[in-house]
């Protein structure tokens, strides 16, 4: 049985061992969104993929969501091997690079099919990816 792991809609402070999720662009121009806000938690300016301080960033600003995918899935393989670690998704993909969540939701199927236990999808991506 899959337990229902619900990052917060609004993520001001981070515990720990909790780790920042964000959208990025590969370029790693952190001014906007939750990029402009992972700053306060480590995100480099310049570095567009993976772990920066206490965030991990993805790119979702060079095309479609098809290369997105590849990010989304070197992300769920980097939260299983740091078991130690909580990752709080945020909606990635579905401000400023203007996706939809039932187009990006799916990329991250993945966390709920294989029970990764220490990724935290928002609400809505969950809601868009399970049965009804």
């Amino acid at each position: 049985m899959n337990t229902k792991r619900i990052s917060q809609k609004w993520i001001t402070n981070l515990e720990e061992n909790e780790i920042f999720v964000f959208g990025s662009n590969l370029s790693g121009f952190h001014g906007g969104g939750a990029a402009a806000l992972a700053m306060k938690w480590g995100a480099i300016w310049g570095q567009g993929v993976g772990l920066q301080g206490k965030t991990y960033a993805i790119p979702t600003m060079q095309g479609g969501v098809e290369t997105i995918k590849p990010y989304v899935d070197d992300f769920l393989s980097f939260a299983k091997s740091h078991p130690e670690l909580q990752f709080l998704v945020t909606e990635i993909g579905c401000g400023i690079a203007g996706f939809t969540v039932a187009e990006i939701a799916p990329l991250f199927k993945a966390a709920i099919d294989e029970e990764i236990k220490n990724v935290y999808l928002p609400e809505s991506f969950y809601d868009e990816i399970t049965p009804k």
